[in-house]
């Protein structure tokens, strides 16, 4: 959870600087990727943990 919460929050200040800072586009593009990583990090967590329950 906090690898998740970390790669947020490197995503939202490089997006954060990508906008406001003229000519710097390209770190909101690496903002946008770093979060598509974070939420690809933990869809993969979350369907590990759901495929180990015991079949009753």
């Amino acid at each position: 959870m906090a690898l998740f919460l970390f790669l947020v929050l490197i995503a939202l200040v490089l997006g954060i600087i990508g906008v406001a800072a003229e000519g710097l586009g390209y770190l909101l593009a690496i903002g946008i990727a770093v979060l598509v990583v974070a939420l690809a990090l933990t869809a993969v967590r979350w369907s590990r943990r759901a495929g180990n329950r015991p079949i009753r």
